[in-house]
């Protein structure tokens, strides 16, 4: 059978690995092209019935007379449109012939609102193949997009994308013959990729049972992340789940828990995409190269390539002992070395060393590699086939996002085999200025090796976004083009080129003319770059003068040092949990000052606010006893978990309170609920004061985190010195929704007027107790949100430092008779839709005034 499908609108064709987003990207939906619309006419592909199309009108999927079901999915992240710039021109259940007209969007509003207006044309039914697929390039309405050849099998995939989740659902638990087996569903947005087989892997080393994993027909052994990678598990793919030993029961929670953990960072540390143009993308023209934008930015510079040379190694061993012997020796080198780094990098580096060092001690690389030694092989060729034969088994799977962990690997091998030959990883010849890196691919470590300084842009043939390489990139603030194709090889070494990584196009063969303006422009970005960040340093004011702190979030010294060149005037969260968890014994007193220490070093003098240890419920210690909970998030959490554990609570107190100079400490408890949790937490901290012999008062705040604390927050107010809203939990505990939950998370809006009158009662008790307000949670970064938040008698808003500047230019706009006028017409609204159609609506009508 074949069924042919017309492209359904105008615009550029390309192949789904341009789409910014891994869901469609990795065909984890199914396979198909995708296009950057001309027109906002959305044309049916095929005959057919309307299968799904949300209330959003953002997506449609269409079955064909065959059964075949096609989704088109306008955008990326439209969903949180809610409709606007939609209008929809049929309904489910509608049948329509070829060409009939579907959707109409308008392109300037969903291109303001959306990530991309790149829209993916995917078959999601399984059991067939695409063929005769249309060239990258213009393609009009009409025009053959592909064919699709074969007939759907039963199982069919999920149609209805209008949101994408991350559960992981059960579907059966047996007993067999001394094991215990357990069927999981993953719905992990990404499937088990790096983050999600480390922390599995990480969990099944420490328990007394052998746990495997099986898909697709292969077995994994759970304590290895390569293996558990190569099973090429996707999005709703079926897992079954295999222990036995003394702790099979145990090991079993241990990984239904390490894959709930996956899915809550997944969803609320999912990482941002490469960014896309918010424009039509025209054909690329003679002396241009198209690429996939992976770090965004804008460059000038000279063509400059490296080569990797290749490690040399011997294949015969000196005798099994001594071989054994150097390969430890330079693991252990290696790891002495990466921890290095780790710990005097940033965020972005100290993840990914942390994903190397997994790759370190993988048991199916060790294992490998033992059996080459064993056949007389050196360390190094033992080494050097072990990881090979992993990134061949990572290449071969059809996700590309496991497949860019290969370069991981390969970057751990380079550093293994240069600690076997004696050597550090090598530094590379001096870049000349203004430096356009070219190559094939680049590693991690052959990134961070350069200097950053000579360094204007990369360009690589191949690669991916969501590369650690594309992180580390980003992080930098480096412009970072990849997938620019074999012709990369032909610009000659000190060539001038344009590198605008923003539209995707690399200028090999720019005129005089060209490189004067984009020089100028270059010089104009960072003006306004340095600018921004100069008028951050400065304290923060409205309009009409009103003072308004800006802090930062920190989880890290780095992170300190980060705020504070964005113009943070303190700390407003410390979150101290990052020293609690992911270990297996608790941090001492004397490292948890010493941690508390070297940030307030970093701040310099500026307040340093400490949260108290976040921890239990969702965030389970491996050395904490704590009883199995049905929804954690109605257990022992916060300050509950602490006060169950007051030993931990008086270590982490003690270190607090030994912060210099003495004053700039605040401690801020979370998860409170009534009054007597502050009193047991302060009778703690004044026994403390007395044992070190301490005067003064401690500034004590509670977080606003739950109904209960918001109403009652006058009472709070008796025995606090203020009150810091973390808006994630309120909203999901005043919504009753899950923030991580699939289908649920577009909806746990913090601008619900139900969550704004919370806010605004938290607010009020505070004025009339004459003490600061602070808002620390996600809220606090939404350009949307901050007028209703000053409006509302907010005074201090803390955010992630890379916000900083922006969020103190739009305080600096801003007038409080306005924000508070805004405010009381945001309390009065039904959603928060309305909410955010209001405020994009005001201030639009500011603009015009003004």
């Amino acid at each position: 059978m074949l069924l042919k499908l017309i492209a359904p609108l105008d615009g550029w064709c390309a192949a789904l690995d341009e789409v910014p987003d891994g869901v469609f990207a990795g065909r984890m939906l199914g396979d198909g092209l995708a296009i950057d619309p001309t027109s906002g006419i959305v044309l049916a592909p095929c005959d057919g019935e309307i299968i799904t199309l949300p209330d959003s009108g953002h997506a449609v999927t269409l079955r064909s007379p065959q059964g075949i079901d096609v989704l088109i999915h306008i955008g990326i992240d439209t969903v949180q449109l809610e409709g606007r710039g939609f209008s929809v021109k049929v309904k489910p259940g509608d049948r329509v012939e070829s060409g009939a007209e579907l959707i109409r969007f308008d392109l300037d509003t969903v291109a303001r609102g959306a990530k991309s207006l790149v829209t993916p044309v995917v078959v999601t039914s399984e059991g067939v193949t695409l063929q005769n697929r249309h060239a990258a390039g213009l393609v009009k309405a009409g025009d053959l997009l592909f064919e699709v050849l074969g007939m759907p099998s039963m199982s069919q995939r999920p149609t209805d994308t209008s949101d994408t989740g991350n559960e992981a659902a059960g579907t059966g638990t047996k007993a067999v013959a001394g094991e215990l087996e357990r069927v999981l569903v993953i719905s992990l947005r990404q499937g088990l990729h790096a983050r999600p087989a480390a922390l599995l892997a990480r969990r099944a080393k420490g328990l007394e049972a052998q746990v495997t994993l099986a898909a697709h027909g292969r077995t994994a052994d759970a304590r290895s992340i390569v293996a558990i990678m190569a099973l090429g598990v996707r999005r709703g793919d079926e897992v079954t789940l295999r222990a036995h030993g003394n702790e099979a029961a145990q090991a079993v929670a241990e990984m239904i828990a390490g894959i709930e953990e996956a899915q809550r960072m997944e969803s609320a540390h999912a990482p941002a995409p490469a960014p896309e143009m918010r424009r039509v993308r025209s054909a690329p023209r003679d002396g241009e190269l198209p690429g996939t934008c992976a770090a965004p930015g804008f460059a000038v510079g000279r063509a400059t390539r490296i080569e990797r040379r290749e490690i040399e190694t011997a294949e015969q061993g000196s005798g099994v002992g001594h071989e054994q012997d150097e390969l430890n020796r330079a693991r252990s080198n290696v790891r002495i070395r990466l921890e290095r780094v780790r710990r005097s990098g940033d965020a972005a580096r100290q993840d990914i060393i942390a994903a190397h060092l997994e790759f370190l001690d993988d048991p199916t690389l060790n294992e490998a590699a033992q059996q080459h030694l064993a056949a007389g092989k050196s360390a190094g060729y033992a080494w050097r086939h072990a990881t090979r034969a992993s990134i061949a088994a990572l290449e071969a799977l059809d996700d590309s996002r496991l497949r860019e962990r290969a370069d991981d690997l390969l970057d751990v091998e380079a550093h293994l085999l240069l600690a076997l030959a004696g050597e550090a990883r090598p530094m590379h010849l001096p870049l000349p200025e203004s430096a356009v890196l070219l190559a094939d691919d680049l590693l991690p470590s052959e990134l961070t090796a350069l200097d950053r300084r000579r360094l204007a842009a990369i360009a690589l043939s191949g690669g991916g976004p969501t590369s650690h390489v594309a992180i580390l990139a980003a992080a930098m603030e480096i412009p970072m083009l990849i997938a620019v194709g074999p012709a990369l090889r032909d610009i000659p070494d000190g060539r001038m080129l344009i590198v605008d990584a923003d539209k995707g196009t690399l200028h090999i063969a720019p005129s005089a003319e060209m490189l004067a303006k984009a020089n100028s422009l270059v010089e104009q970005r960072a003006a306004q770059s340095a600018a921004l960040r100069l008028a951050a340093t400065r304290e923060c004011r409205s309009l009409d003068g009103a003072r308004i702190e800006v802090f930062a979030n920190l989880g890290r010294v780095t992170d300190a040092v980060a705020a504070v060149a964005n113009g943070a005037e303190g700390c407003g969260l410390l979150r101290t949990e990052f020293l609690f968890i992911d270990r297996e014994t608790a941090p001492s007193e004397d490292e948890q000052a010493e941690s508390y220490q070297s940030i307030a070093n970093a701040l310099a003098g500026r307040p340093l606010i400490l949260r108290m240890m976040d921890v239990g419920g969702d965030k389970p210690l491996r050395y904490m006893p704590l009883p199995q909970e049905e929804n954690p998030a109605l257990g022992l959490r916060g300050v509950r978990t602490a006060l169950l554990h007051s030993d931990l609570m008086r270590s982490q107190l003690r270190a607090a309170l030994r912060i210099r100079p003495a004053g700039v400490m605040r401690l801020l408890i979370p998860m409170v609920t009534d009054v007597s949790e502050i009193l047991a937490v302060r009778r703690a901290i004044d026994e403390i004061k007395g044992e070190l012999k301490l005067e003064g008062r401690i500034a004590l705040g509670a977080m606003i985190e739950t109904p209960a604390a918001a109403l009652t927050a006058a009472a709070l107010l008796r025995e606090v010195d203020f009150l810091s809203i973390g808006s994630n939990d309120l909203t999901q505990y005043t919504l009753a929704m899950d923030r991580g939950h699939a289908q649920l998370a577009r909806r746990t809006d913090a601008l619900h007027p139900a969550v704004l009158q919370l806010i605004a009662a938290a607010a009020n008790a505070a004025k009339a107790a004459g003490k600061l307000v602070a808002v620390c949670g996600g809220v606090a970064a939404d350009s949307t949100a901050v007028p209703i938040l000053l409006g509302l008698g907010v005074s201090e808003l803390s955010v992630v430092p890379a916000v900083i500047p922006a969020l103190k230019r739009q305080i600096g706009g801003l007038r409080i008779d306005d924000c508070r006028e805004l405010a009381k017409r945001c309390l009065l609204l039904s959603s928060a839709a309305e909410v955010r159609d209001l405020v994009e609506q005001t201030i639009a009508n500011l603009g015009e005034a003004s």
